[in-house]
């Protein structure tokens, strides 16, 4: 009787300060990643020291609200954990975290996953909208990393899944909840709902990076699963930094504008799939405190997907789609989300 199959499921993550000793060094990393700051090297290096330091204090205070440390670790071994059991009946499965800027490195990684000796290996982003930003920065330094250590089994990228049904579902019943919640604070009146993406300075949409379309495609599948009519959701984006102009509508400017009108407001993290501090701080402290002091009748944050068992199960399909395939990079938004966007992981080469 032969040997199950051995898979190794990798997740790519951001990663996030565990400790406030940690806070500016993966300042530095996020910092010094070319997709992030698109400058040679040493300007870039320089660039990122300069940036860390100046805003290592102001990040610190960010993580001493969320108890010293970022949640995002433990929530993605919760995620990792409750896979492995949906993926059970695939063989022997294990899940992997490859954090991009902090422990567990990539490099640290691929290690383990060579030391476990798998058959196959599936990359699968915690990035739910394809960015050049994220999933294709973790995915270069995955395959440097690969093949620095010699790491040659069948590997295959799962690049993205805007509008795959479990997510959607997950996204659309933690939505529901909310819905609920405003009613039930605020009888009689209907909340606006703001769908809340993490931001991209504008340049790097402009120059094809697809995650802005992806954003709006699983966001237009959340509202016609709920039926939402289109007056009553909103799609933002949040957490900008620096001079660039940004996409928009900002989240905070979108916030003061229906709290002034005296509206019960829901957001719904649509980018997040785990708490971290733009959720725990900046949805649930800073704009909070923006929308009581503008005047909104109530304001509900939903909580992210994190191992809702409607998105843990999307994730397993997406595992079980992906093994086997020929392909390297598989597509999970159908291309329709990608259309026209030069920086796609399946137009652009190498990603």
């Amino acid at each position: 009787m032969s040997a199950p199959r051995r898979i190794a499921v990798v997740l790519f993550n951001l990663g996030g300060p565990d400790n406030q000793a940690a806070v500016q060094p993966f300042l530095f990393n996020l910092f010094n990643d070319p997709s992030i700051i698109a400058l040679p090297n040493p300007f870039r290096y320089l660039l990122a020291k300069l940036i860390s330091s100046r805003r290592a204090p102001i990040a610190r205070h960010v993580y001493q609200q969320m108890g010293g440390g970022s949640p995002i670790l433990p929530n993605t071994e919760a995620q990792a954990r409750t896979l492995e059991t949906a993926l059970s009946g695939l063989g022997e499965v294990k899940c992997f975290i490859a954090m991009r800027y902090w422990h567990p490195f990539t490099e640290e990684t691929v290690r383990a996953v060579k030391a476990w000796q798998p058959d196959e290996i599936v990359l699968l982003p915690l990035y739910p909208q394809f960015s050049t930003t994220t999933t294709a920065s973790s995915y270069r330094v995955w395959q440097e990393s690969a093949r620095k250590l010699g790491l040659t089994v069948p590997q295959r990228l799962l690049c993205c899944y805007p509008t795959e049904t479990g997510f959607i579902d997950a996204v659309a019943d933690i939505t529901a909840r909310a819905i609920a919640d405003a009613k039930g604070q605020v009888p009689g009146q209907t909340p606006t709902i703001i769908f809340s993406a993490h931001g991209l300075p504008q340049k790097i949409v402009d120059g094809g990076d697809p995650y802005v379309s992806q954003v709006e495609a699983g966001v237009k599948a959340i509202a016609a699963r709920l039926q939402l009519p289109p007056g009553q959701w909103e799609i933002a984006f949040q957490s900008r930094v620096g001079p660039l102009k940004w996409v928009g509508p900002a989240t905070d400017e979108v916030i003061a504008r229906h709290a002034a009108a005296k509206r019960p407001i829901i957001v719904v993290p649509v980018a997040f799939v785990s708490e971290h501090s733009e959720t725990l701080v900046e949805l649930d402290i800073e704009y909070r405190h923006l929308a009581e002091e503008k005047g909104a009748a109530a304001y509900v944050r939903a909580p992210t997907v994190s191992a809702h068992p409607a998105f843990i199960a999307g994730l397993a399909d997406l595992v079980r789609q992906t093994l086997g395939r020929p392909e390297t990079i598989q597509p999970g938004c159908g291309r329709a989300a990608c259309q026209g966007w030069s920086r796609c992981a399946l137009t652009q080469a190498g990603v």
